[in-house]
């Protein structure tokens, strides 16, 4: 028997910034179903740095005096709307950081449904396609998404596992397979700066895909789990004053995977870049810090800086099935959801006290929805 839906939700809420790490139990009203929509009981969800920087208002204020952050979502579907093709009831189903789009535009119909002009957030976010509902996130009971923005979980990858792809996974994955030429990187040589969160999948990622891995930290301190992780070489950037000498003319890629770029030498980084490569950056940091470059530096070498968001649905599932195949896996520290260890996690996360990402589990003893 299908599971009924309730009407409300339950999920643990922040009223306003200034009460960032007290997120309190809330029930609040669900978006409606649409046509394409697929319901999920939540199981687990990971905390993402984006998560603080949302309730911190540091990107743009919060939208709801009941906001529930989370975007690494894992659970079990329990409805489905008319539409939906892909997935039925029971299946295992991830959802990320978008949870809608428009369906219809060039980008949504060329697998770059991820920038859509009108994609919906999965949560802090108003969704065109259901009467400008401010969409709630994944520390809760119950999530509504998109088929498209959906995705199987392999059977063999459990979810605690599965719940960091769906954010951190696909944000380094996508920029990898793009700019590599594929899935078979042999013979690249690729440069992780930021061994962290998102670092620590971009160099397991990397190194499955066959690339020569170097690992960018400021300090040696994390040199020997760089390398248990995948990284082939390691450069201690505050260590060692002379390794853009060295280095030159060798990256076919360099991914920025810190969070800040405060005292990152961008034009440093990209002189090392071979001839038409690029430096892409997927940290994303409060919006005061900014790059500094100057336009002779990409002169020299032909190079290109961008960034990259998220990845498309395609994308997700290739990265899902690398993982399940090569046993990439996130570091994860498991925690029970409630009030008490949402705000431990928040404050934990923003001292930098993760090795490397919280994952909350539990969900069905949180919540009675």
């Amino acid at each position: 028997m299908p599971e009924a839906v309730p009407d409300q939700f339950q999920g643990f809420a922040v009223d306003k910034k200034e009460n960032w790490n007290r997120p309190k139990l809330t029930s609040y009203d669900r978006k409606p179903i649409n046509a394409h929509d697929v319901v999920l009981k939540n199981e687990t969800c990971g905390l993402c740095y984006s998560d603080i920087h949302t309730v911190q208002a540091n990107w743009s204020p919060i939208a709801r005096d009941n906001l529930v952050v989370g975007h690494e979502i894992v659970g079990k579907v329990i409805a489905v709307g008319d539409k939906v093709t892909e997935f039925k009831i029971g299946d295992r189903v991830g959802i990320g950081a978008a949870s809608s789009s428009c369906r219809e535009c060039n980008r949504c119909k060329s697998d770059n449904e991820q920038y859509c002009k009108t994609q919906a957030a999965t949560y802090n976010s108003k969704d065109v396609r259901s009467d400008g509902y401010v969409t709630q996130g994944g520390y809760s009971s119950h999530s509504i998404a998109d088929e498209l923005f959906c995705f199987k979980i392999p059977d063999d990858l459990p979810s605690k596992y599965a719940s960091p792809l769906m954010c951190a996974g696909i944000t380094v994955f996508s920029p990898l397979i793009r700019n590599l030429g594929g899935a078979d990187a042999k013979g690249k040589n690729v440069g992780i700066i930021g061994i962290g969160g998102l670092g620590h999948l971009a160099l397991q990622f990397a190194n499955a895909m066959g690339a020569n891995v170097v690992a960018f930290s400021r300090s040696s301190s994390k040199k020997q789990q760089a390398l248990e992780l995948g990284a082939h070489e390691f450069i201690a950037t505050g260590e060692d004053k002379d390794w853009a000498e060295k280095y030159d003319d060798y990256f076919d890629l360099i991914l920025n995977c810190a969070s800040g770029v405060d005292g990152l030498n961008l034009e440093e980084y990209l002189s090392v870049l071979k001839v038409d490569k690029k430096f892409v950056s997927v940290g994303l940091p409060p919006v005061e810090e900014k790059f500094e470059v100057s336009p002779f530096t990409f002169l020299k070498q032909g190079a290109s800086f961008g960034s990259s968001l998220l990845g498309s649905k395609a994308e997700v599932q290739q990265m899902l099935d690398i993982a399940a195949k090569h046993n990439v896996k996130p570091m994860i520290e498991e925690i029970p959801i409630s009030e008490e260890n949402c705000a431990k996690a928040l404050d934990r996360c923003e001292a930098g006290d993760v090795r490397y990402r919280f994952v909350f589990t539990d969900f069905d003893k949180a919540f009675t929805a």
